[in-house]
């Protein structure tokens, strides 16, 4: 899909194409896998894969209404990335899952004796190789995996795909942000063209002067 092409379809977008352009959704990595190649519409001269945003859009919409079958409560968001961490904390602060950041301990999801067992109903995962952990065990339990994907990621149990940019700071907070509307949206708790009260700039995690993100 040519830029025209896209301009031509913005008017159909949960948002103006430019937001996704300039949040980077789009920018994928150097390698990509097979499962991933439907969500690519093109290579940039310096190798980088491009996905299609509206297939991110769209995603987005299904995933929403997915989503908003379960019980807040039930459901899990996953990050082990640090640019993912505001944006699952403020994505599930709206939404009212439960976020897990950092590295999944082993038996999370499959070990009722360990203090942090989690009992969940569907998962959302930022990037499946870095939450790897958290989807094998999503796997051996039957628990529905949404996950944020990029151009070579593996999505193994995975059962929804939302193609975009996994790294990027902007990226991660759009999404997540998108995501949190949508999903008011379709329980009825937004009206259909109801905005979150939470601003995107909430979303998108800080690198302080330290280095530090927070």
């Amino acid at each position: 899909m040519s830029l025209d092409e896209l301009k031509i379809a913005e008017g159909e977008l949960l948002i103006p194409l430019e937001m996704y352009l300039t949040a980077g959704v789009r920018i994928g990595t150097r390698m990509k896998s097979k499962f991933m190649e439907p969500y690519i519409y093109a290579a940039r001269p310096d190798g980088l894969y491009l996905l299609d945003v509206k297939k991110t859009d769209e995603r987005i919409r299904i995933a929403a209404r997915f989503i908003a079958r379960y019980e807040p409560s039930r459901v899990v968001a996953v990050s082990g990335r640090q640019y993912g961490f505001r944006p699952v904390r403020k994505f599930c602060g709206v939404v009212g899952c439960k976020p897990i950041l950092g590295r999944v301990l082993p038996g999370t999801f499959t070990n009722p004796a360990l203090a942090y067992y989690t009992e969940a109903d569907l998962m959302i995962v930022t990037d499946p190789r870095v939450d790897e952990q958290a989807i094998v065990e999503a796997g051996k339990m039957g628990i529905p995996v949404v996950a944020l994907c990029d151009s070579d990621s593996p999505i193994t149990n995975v059962d929804l795909i939302i193609p975009t940019n996994n790294r990027g700071r902007k990226a991660l907070a759009l999404i997540y942000w998108l995501l949190a509307r949508e999903v008011l949206r379709a329980r009825g708790d937004l009206p259909p063209n109801g905005e979150l009260p939470v601003p995107l700039s909430d979303f998108e995690a800080k690198i302080l002067t330290t280095g530090e993100v927070v």
